[in-house]
């Protein structure tokens, strides 16, 4: 067991980090009927299409300012149960458009939870807004937008999500362009459900600091080379890779080759109760499963400060803690 580490997780979905017994106390409070998606306590969905379409109704059941901010608090206070010290969440004000709450007003939700949840616990948390692929350009670019120009301080990077399969990289470049220009954080999903070049294509177009996944790198040793040399930081994701089928199980998982070959990993829960994981099973998984010890888990946790989108002083004061 790995409760006594310190831990740090960069890559988080927020709607995809509710419990499902919040997911139930919120259908029943808005009246919606959750068979489709939620039965006995657990979320229901066969692949990736319909966990997106499973994601997005439970989505729907945030729908004001304050149920954000519970939301938020809830996720955090459960991660900081487990020694977490830092939480980056992306964020979808698509999400926030398709309830009629807006942009502002999910954020200003999700500040509430970030403030209250540090109050209490300690943890450190900022906000990584993240454009849908799968709803085309211009909407990632809206989204990009929204976060070059919101000024919100907890508002540090710009992500791209959704079904990877849809468009082509370059589609997205301005999107990204516009918030590298505004001083936000990069990272991409990218080596997921799509091969290495996928993760080629984001590293040559996008030129990301970090990317989401990127473990489908391994087929192919010149990119993992490639990776290592100039120090790409890869947010893992073992035990969301192994429910969507990416690998059939940790034995198959790269993220030990990755590791020895030199290329910067952290580890991450993606959407946990989705999965039947959290950031506590992952790292029980990489000692368990994976044989990575007390030591290069550390490592793994100084690589996720070191790479996470904020100020240097925190970020000084977040290693000191490890």
């Amino acid at each position: 067991m790995t409760r006594h580490l310190k831990k740090a997780e960069l890559h988080c979905h927020l709607e995809g980090a509710v419990p499902p017994a919040l997911a139930l106390s919120q259908a029943i409070k808005y009246r919606v009927e959750t068979d489709a998606f939620l039965r006995d306590g657990a979320y229901v969905w066969r692949d990736f299409t319909t966990f997106l379409a499973a994601y997005d109704a439970v989505a729907g059941l945030f729908r004001t300012e304050s149920d954000y901010a519970l939301l938020t608090e809830t996720y955090l206070d459960g991660l900081a149960t487990s020694g977490a010290v830092y939480s980056e969440i992306f964020v979808s004000p698509d999400h926030a458009e398709t309830v009629g709450l807006g942009a502002d007003a999910y954020v200003a939700g999700i500040s509430r939870g970030i403030e209250a949840a540090r109050a209490r616990t300690g943890i450190e948390c900022r906000v990584v807004v993240v454009g849908l692929r799968h709803r085309g350009p211009e909407r990632v670019e809206w989204a990009a937008r929204y976060a070059a120009e919101c000024g919100n301080p907890l508002v540090t990077g710009f992500n791209m999500a959704g079904e990877e399969r849809l468009g082509a990289v370059s589609d997205f470049v301005r999107a990204f362009d516009m918030a590298r220009d505004a001083g936000l954080g990069i990272t991409v999903h990218a080596g997921e459900l799509c091969g290495a070049a996928s993760v080629r294509d984001a590293l040559d177009l996008i030129r990301p600091a970090r990317i989401g996944h990127g473990v489908r790198a391994i087929e192919d040793p010149a990119l993992v080379e490639r990776l290592a040399d100039e120090g790409v930081v890869l947010e893992v994701c073992p035990g969301s890779n192994v429910a969507l089928g990416v690998f059939a199980d940790f034995a198959a998982h790269p993220l030990r080759r990755l590791h020895a070959a030199g290329v910067k990993v952290t580890l991450n829960s993606d959407d946990p109760p989705f999965f039947h994981t959290s950031l506590q099973r992952e790292y029980d998984v990489a000692c368990e499963a994976m044989g990575f010890t007390d030591e290069e888990l550390n490592g793994m946790t100084k690589t996720a400060i070191g790479a996470a989108f904020v100020d240097e002083e925190t970020r000084r004061r977040l290693l000191s803690r490890l």
